[in-house]
């Protein structure tokens, strides 16, 4: 029973998991996917946070009550400062102690005269003074200097990772990975643009993060590609395609249990960290990491793997081979005939080897019996000259 588990069959290819075979069906799907990004961004955009286009932060003490009560007075008093506008908290965590912290609480952009007043009409209404309530303003310089250094980083990466690959596999490995890496952000930053997620500096070095995750994925599932095609060209009964989409199978257990494994943390990070215990900086960190990590689950599958293939597929040694297993293929029957040619033949060739056994078997005399035909002299007995015993024991007269 554990031998026919789904991990097993997988492992010997048992399965019948065709990824490899149904490439145009998953590069369609990448395809759709990668244009509702690239229309999102054109249409909707990116929820920025006070780093990117400018703010305030207020850091109120704990000792006023909740974080919600604190939420309020900072929004009622943004509105009546500036009559009723589009002001508001953008975001609100507490940082500390539930006893000496406080909470940071980080609004739309309001000039300075307005910073102020906000600040005196949220001790008064919590009755203690001004100085007790600390206030500044956030630059917007600050998100795009996080930005171009994240550029930055990523560039440095894509060309280290792409040496590496070279060196450590082939080109065109390394021309997958790094459209399986691409393939990521986009995705991730699509479904930051559809949802509405606020990107912040954190959510920055999410996405550098994730590139290391993708990278580690699509490492394993090459490395038991190259395992698996390392010499085809000199056999003739699998293709390179077939020999990959084996590697997919043999690798995709790992994959998964590895991103479930990787998953269960960053949700904890996310879902009890910021969930839970309100914290706004775990909340972007790991609401990035979350996503792009299970995207990386599946690039590395159903794109990685699929845009290799089809590299190689170019290549006139591989296609040179592909044709002479097809061409083998069709000489000796239908792929079902190949699937079962091994014990098949191996009966054919067995059946002429049993009927000569028992031909030959029914040629030879039986013991004690007399032969049909007369010997010559020199056969007749042990001796030369005829000097043997007759057969039956008979002596000669």
């Amino acid at each position: 029973m554990a031998r026919s588990g789904l991990a097993n069959r997988l492992y010997r290819g048992e399965a019948g998991l065709n990824v490899i075979g149904r490439r145009k069906l998953w590069f369609a799907v990448a395809g759709a996917l990668i244009l509702i990004a690239i229309l999102s961004f054109a249409v909707r955009g990116f929820t920025l946070g006070i780093e990117f286009k400018g703010g305030n932060e207020f850091q109120v003490p704990v000792s006023v009550g909740t974080m919600q009560e604190a939420e309020s007075a900072v929004n009622s008093a943004i509105r009546d400062v500036q009559g009723g506008a589009d002001g508001r908290v953008v975001s609100a965590q507490q940082v500390g102690s539930a006893d000496s912290g406080t909470y940071l609480l980080r609004t739309t952009q309001l000039e300075a005269n307005q910073s102020t007043q906000v600040q005196q009409k949220v001790a008064n209404e919590f009755g203690i003074s001004a100085e007790a309530i600390s206030q500044s303003q956030v630059s917007p310089s600050f998100g795009g200097q996080v930005t171009q250094r994240a550029l930055l980083g990523l560039v440095v990466f894509i060309v280290l990772v792409t040496i590496y690959l070279v060196l450590r596999f082939e080109w065109r490995m390394a021309f997958a990975a790094v459209s399986s890496l691409i393939f990521d952000l986009v995705l991730t930053a699509g479904i930051y643009s559809l949802v509405g997620f606020e990107v912040t500096p954190s959510t920055v070095v999410g996405f550098l993060t994730i590139l290391g995750w993708a990278l580690y994925d699509v490492v394993v599932v090459f490395d038991k590609v190259q395992e698996n095609t390392r010499g085809i060209t000199a056999g003739s009964t699998r293709t390179y395609s077939e020999a990959a989409n084996l590697a997919v199978n043999q690798t995709l257990m790992r994959s998964i249990n590895t991103g479930l494994v990787a998953l269960l943390p960053v949700g904890g990070l996310l879902f009890i960290g910021a969930g839970f215990l309100g914290a706004g900086t775990l909340k972007d960190l790991g609401l990035v990491l979350f996503v792009g990590m299970g995207i990386a689950v599946f690039s590395s599958i159903f794109f990685a793997t699929p845009v290799l293939t089809t590299l190689k597929d170019y290549e006139p040694r591989i296609q040179a081979h592909t044709k002479r297993v097809l061409a083998r293929r069709a000489s000796g029957g239908s792929s079902r005939d190949v699937a079962k040619g091994g014990s098949r033949s191996a009966q054919q060739s067995a059946e002429p080897a049993d009927a000569e056994a028992a031909a030959l078997a029914g040629a030879a005399p039986k013991v004690g019996s007399r032969p049909a035909a007369k010997r010559s002299a020199g056969a007749r007995g042990g001796r030369p000259g005829g000097g043997g015993n007759r057969p039956g024991g008979a002596k000669r007269r």
